[in-house]
């Protein structure tokens, strides 16, 4: 029988006040899973502690961006200290783009802003999280990533950190494997503050008027479904019915699941280098063109 039992486990939740993460941390809560709750604002970090605690669940909080290695750590202490163990850790921490932004009008400082807010807290939740796993050689990883790194909603730090949020995630997975830590990746379509308010749609209605977005697209990003469609995906892959999942990148959407394929280049052209001399450009002019 597949084992979807979560009660006792221990999970550490990076920007699970909001949105997508406050979904998984309720969840979790109510699978039985004890929880480190994080976000950025105090206020918010004690009323989900407090509703979980409220509601029969254990949790509790951590506040800060878990772009900052300390905070994570913190998260982790906590975990260990107040639950004695630590057998889950997911990020769905983040940050909006500056409305309107491209690579032409991003600052540096608000593109690495999106670097730590994104691809750092995935690095430093895997790291510290992947730490205590390999020790014990167990644990599940789940990060969040976003369709945007395809390059299909415009911007530039968010794409560019949610591209990173992948890459580290699959490379992750194959250091990790054979101590029995699992990473895997779920970019969500879901209802929030990052995907909501007048300054979404004219983004979204932008890119369809420049023939970035087709329409099917376009209506499916301006009526998302609310995050409880995605929650179970996360909830899945934390559970021990997952355990030969790993180094995946899943899309979840309203009622759609997909799985990626890994990345492998399409053939176009080969020749031996020992042999031959380098292509000349007329010679990848006819090749490319």
């Amino acid at each position: 029988m597949v084992e979807l039992d979560l009660a006792g486990r221990v999970a550490m939740l990076a920007g699970a006040t909001r949105g997508i993460g406050l979904s998984v941390a309720y969840a979790l809560a109510g699978r039985g899973v004890s929880l480190v709750i994080n976000g950025r604002d105090d206020e918010a970090v004690a009323a989900t502690v407090e509703e979980i605690v409220g509601g029969g669940g254990q949790a509790v909080g951590v506040c800060g961006p878990a772009g900052h290695a300390g905070v994570v750590e913190k998260m982790a202490d906590a975990a260990l200290s107040g639950f004695g163990a630590l057998d889950i850790a997911i990020n769905c921490a983040g940050i909006a783009e500056p409305p309107g932004s491209t690579v032409l009008t991003i600052t540096e400082d608000q593109f690495r802003e999106q670097i730590d807010a994104h691809l750092m807290s995935a690095f430093h939740v895997t790291s510290i999280a992947g730490r205590v796993f390999a020790e014990q050689e167990s644990g599940s990883i789940v990060l969040t990533g976003s369709a945007a790194s395809l390059g299909t909603f415009g911007g530039s730090g968010y794409p560019a950190a949610k591209g990173g949020v992948n890459a580290l995630a699959l490379a992750a997975a194959g250091d990790l494997r054979d101590l029995g830590v699992r990473v895997n990746v779920v970019m969500p379509g879901a209802k929030s503050r990052l995907s909501s308010g007048p300054e979404y749609v004219r983004h979204i209605e932008s890119l369809h008027e420049r023939g970035i977005l087709d329409e099917f697209t376009r209506d499916a990003a301006l009526d998302p479904a609310p995050p409880e469609y995605v929650a179970p995906l996360y909830t899945f892959l934390a559970s021990a019915a997952a355990s030969e999942i790993t180094g995946q990148i899943f899309s979840a959407a309203g009622g759609f699941i997909g799985r990626y394929d890994p990345h492998q280049p399409t053939f176009v052209a080969y020749r031996d280098h020992g042999a031959t001399a380098p292509y000349d450009m007329s010679e990848l002019a006819d090749l490319l063109t």
